[in-house]
């Protein structure tokens, strides 16, 4: 386990002792039928989408600097993320774990097997919707270089020192589908030149509560060897941003 993943019973107890801002990252008729209390809807985490233009990059941390503080987001709350379980909405609990990393944010966890995880516990829901204060939301300038453009990208391609890592679904790399937003949604198919694949999924294992990352004990030692151990040696840049947290290196 992480520092970043947080169980459902660990959650439980974390908000009685600190201040949190839970976020639910599901669309507002999943969150008007039973969320956790005091969660703020923050569907946008996944819908929104960003140019890949300095531009673009600047627009997409002014747009969630300003939903996050509206959240009630100001630096001294945890912001704990989460959607309905780790494999049902396309990693956006870890969307929204990279937004807030990429915006300096320096208290984030996610809920480890989302919403599902927390009724499962038998913990308590509630379909009222809160009320949060705004709050002042400051964006880190250097913490946005996780994130690059796609020019900066297409430099990338054939240089010596870069892995290039694909985590999309299998259907994407193939060049069958364009994207989670549809199959056609992107004018083109396809993967970038050079890119290896590691489908997301394959950082997860099946648990009887259901999906669950794995821990880097259990991750590690069967790490595809054209994809992460090359990786250890050098940059590395995932052609989906964000993908899933992944477990830190031994």
């Amino acid at each position: 386990m992480t520092d970043v993943l947080i169980s459902a019973g660990e959650l439980a107890e974390f908000i009685t002792r600190e201040p949190c801002v839970i976020i639910d990252t599901r669309n507002p008729d999943a969150y008007g039928a039973g969320h956790i209390p005091n969660a703020v809807n923050v569907h946008e985490i996944f819908t929104y989408l960003a140019t890949s233009t300095p531009e673009g990059m600047e627009e997409l941390k002014t747009k969630f600097a300003d939903a996050f503080g509206k959240a009630g987001l100001s630096g001294k709350e945890t912001a704990v993320i989460y959607e309905q379980s780790m494999n049902s909405g396309f990693g956006q609990s870890c969307r929204g774990y990279y937004l807030l990393t990429m915006l300096g944010y320096p208290k984030i966890k996610v809920l480890h097997g989302g919403y599902d995880a927390w009724t499962a516990a038998g913990l308590p829901v509630t379909t009222e919707v809160p009320k949060p204060v705004p709050a002042s939301f400051s964006i880190v300038p250097e913490a946005g270089d996780i994130l690059i453009d796609a020019k900066t990208m297409l430099a990338a391609v054939g240089k010596p020192g870069v892995a290039l890592l694909d985590v999309r679904d299998v259907d994407e790399w193939i060049g069958d589908s364009s994207s989670p937003y549809g199959k056609d949604f992107c004018p083109r198919k396809g993967r970038i030149p050079g890119a290896v694949w590691l489908e997301w999924y394959r950082m997860m294992k099946p648990t009887a509560e259901g999906p669950r990352f794995k821990s880097k004990d259990e991750f590690w030692p069967n790490a595809p060897p054209w994809a992460f151990r090359p990786a250890r040696r050098s940059s590395s840049i995932a052609s989906r941003a964000p993908a899933p947290p992944t477990p830190s290196s031994p």
